[in-house]
């Protein structure tokens, strides 16, 4: 069994976002419910059976056995994992955090992305003891990506330099008024 596949029997369907068919290509609308109440498009994403989209805030807040003091009870709002035969990106975890305008501070957002990672690893255990796979999700790469201003409509999507690849929070992929955003352009 594939790593997407056993997350998809492990995870409820309501946590998860579907894939959507737009002109022969997928794509995938992330969501924030009201209040915030706002939403991005991914275009370009793999096939269904390749990836699987997680609402990582769906997740319980560990706050009945953790104080929380240093953040470890966020958890960014989307977790993205895919595992392709693209040779650029095969294995690949996209841990995503929107804002819709300049709201949150830096050091909160890494908060956020770092419990998505957390949330991750749990999944990661999980997978290993209770379904007896070993190299269960084994091998990705991470990226962590912050969207920005999501609700100012008409500007162009800006991308804030990178520094090195976003393979940790603290070099979060920086994104401001994301419009017409590119699976392949995130990893």
């Amino acid at each position: 069994m594939s790593d997407i596949a056993l997350l998809k029997e492990m995870i409820k369907e309501t946590a998860t976002v579907p894939l959507e068919e737009h002109n022969g290509k997928n794509q995938v609308t992330l969501i924030e419910p009201p209040p915030a109440n706002y939403s991005v498009t991914i275009h370009g994403m793999p096939y269904k059976d390749e990836v699987i989209i997680i609402k990582a805030d769906t997740f319980s807040s560990p706050r009945a056995v953790f104080n929380g003091k240093r953040g470890e009870c966020k958890r960014a709002d989307f977790v993205i994992i895919a595992d392709t035969d693209n040779k650029k990106f095969r294995k690949v975890i996209l841990c995503i955090e929107m804002k819709a305008g300049k709201g949150g501070t830096e050091s909160e957002i890494i908060q956020q992305l770092k419990g998505a990672q957390c949330f991750v690893a749990y999944c990661r255990e999980i997978g290993q003891v209770f379904w007896n796979q070993r190299n269960f999700l084994k091998g990705y790469e991470y990226r962590f990506i912050s969207l920005r201003e999501i609700s100012i409509a008409k500007k162009p999507t800006r991308t804030l330099a990178k520094v090195g690849i976003h393979n940790c929070p603290e070099r979060m992929l920086k994104i401001t008024s994301p419009h017409h955003l590119q699976f392949n352009r995130l990893v």
